[in-house]
């Protein structure tokens, strides 16, 4: 299993960086986590004929927005069809955005949270507690990869990232932010740790965030190795 990370900002891309995206290969299968703004075009450059599949984890445009473009590009290049896993509020907020042609033109709609077959890819979407409906994606084939998409503190993190080779979580530390709703680095170390996970990757760092920084907090509860999601950057799961 190959992960390429496509973008790692939360809220909106920093100079020469994007929001969430994650490429993910296995046996030749390629689908993709999160198109939020800035995603598409580093996708095209890794995968130039497109996904074989796309699961979304919510209806935020930092996690979705470039998913429009990609319509596109299967609609008007006459591409053929693509599976899409996400929650129902996507496609609801995508769809405004060209009202007269429909998404489901291009996109075989999977309902997260559930369970699905993707290819090689055991794919489970886990409820998380967000300011709108969120699924934290399990991958399971040759090895376990869990992505939280925007979450707060929630047991059931500990279920989503269980065992996981990887643990894709994110770290806002958004300043002056109360809700409960967005993760902190420290507590990302937290769950990471309690989930068992080998290995933790930070992302959706909001924008002027000290990444360094943010690794020294995760590290302060979780025992195993962290990386920060960087643009670009391609990690082989062993």
């Amino acid at each position: 299993m190959e992960l390429t990370v496509l973008g790692s900002c939360g809220a909106y891309p920093e100079p020469g960086r994007a929001c969430s995206g994650f490429a993910v290969e296995e046996s030749g299968y390629r689908l993709v986590l999160d198109l939020g703004y800035g995603t598409l075009p580093r996708l095209l450059e890794l995968w130039p004929s497109g996904p074989d599949a796309v699961a979304i984890t919510h209806e935020h445009p930092d996690h979705c927005a470039d998913l429009h473009g990609l319509f596109r590009m299967y609609h008007y290049g006459r591409r053929g069809r693509l599976p899409l896993y996400c929650p129902p509020g996507v496609l609801d907020r995508l769809q405004g955005l060209e009202p007269e042609v429909s998404l489901l033109e291009v996109f075989d709609v999977f309902e997260l949270p559930g369970a699905w077959e993707a290819g090689p890819f055991k794919l489970t979407g886990v409820d998380l507690p967000h300011f709108v409906p969120n699924a934290g994606v399990r991958l399971e084939a040759s090895r376990v990869l869990a992505y939280t998409g925007d979450t707060g503190p929630s047991p059931a993190l500990a279920s989503l990232g269980r065992d996981a080779d990887l643990f894709i979580v994110e770290a806002t530390d958004r300043p002056g932010d109360t809700s409960d709703l967005l993760m902190t680095s420290a507590a990302a170390g937290s769950w990471a740790e309690q989930a068992g996970a080998r290995r933790l990757m930070l992302t959706h760092f909001w924008p002027g965030n000290d990444r360094l920084a943010a690794v020294t907090a995760a590290g302060e509860s979780f025992s195993g190795e962290i990386f920060t999601a960087s643009e670009g950057d391609v990690y082989a799961l062993d």
